[in-house]
C-alpha cells in the first residue's frame, strides 16, 4: 500500500545530495579551479550528472507506484492518504510493506544504477587513447 514512499524518500535525498554537489561543482569552477573529487574517477562526466540519473529513476518509479496505487483505491487524495490509516491494526501492515517490498525497491534501484555506472565506467576507461597524427 505504500511501498512507494521508501522510493520516494531516497529520491528526495539524492536530489538534495544532487543539488548540493552541483552547486559545489559551479562554485569552484567558477573560481577558476579544477574540479577534482574522490567521489568521480570519470573524467567525462562529473558524479552530480551521473546521480541526477538515479534521482530520475527514483522518481519516476515512486510516481508510478503511486499512481498505480490510486488506481486500486489503496490510497486516495484527501486524509488519511492511505486507507490502510483509518485502522490501527491494518497500519502495522503498511508499515511490514514499506520495511520489506519498499526497502528492496530502493535497493534494487540503487545497485541496479551503481552497476551501470561501474560498467560505463570500465568501458570508458577501456577505450583507447586518440593520438593525433599531424601531416607533413
Amino acid at each position: 500500500m505504500a511501498c512507494f514512499v521508501v522510493p520516494a524518500a531516497e529520491a528526495a535525498i539524492v536530489t538534495i545530495v544532487n543539488i548540493v554537489l552541483e552547486h559545489r561543482s559551479k562554485k569552484v569552477e567558477a573560481q577558476g579551479k579544477a574540479l577534482e573529487t574522490a567521489i568521480s574517477a570519470d573524467a567525462h562526466q562529473p558524479f552530480y550528472v551521473k546521480l541526477k540519473s538515479l534521482s530520475k529513476l527514483l522518481w519516476g518509479g515512486s510516481v508510478l507506484l503511486a499512481f498505480e496505487h490510486l488506481w486500486h483505491g489503496e490510497i486516495q487524495p484527501f486524509y488519511p492518504f492511505l486507507t490502510a490509516a483509518t485502522d490501527p491494526e491494518a497500519l502495522s501492515e503498511v508499515y511490514h510493506e514499506m520495511a520489506t517490498v519498499g526497502t528492496s525497491m530502493a535497493a534494487f534501484v540503487t545497485l541496479s544504477w551503481a552497476l551501470v555506472q561501474f560498467v560505463r565506467s570500465r568501458m570508458v576507461s577501456a577505450e583507447p587513447a586518440t593520438v593525433k597524427v599531424q601531416d607533413k
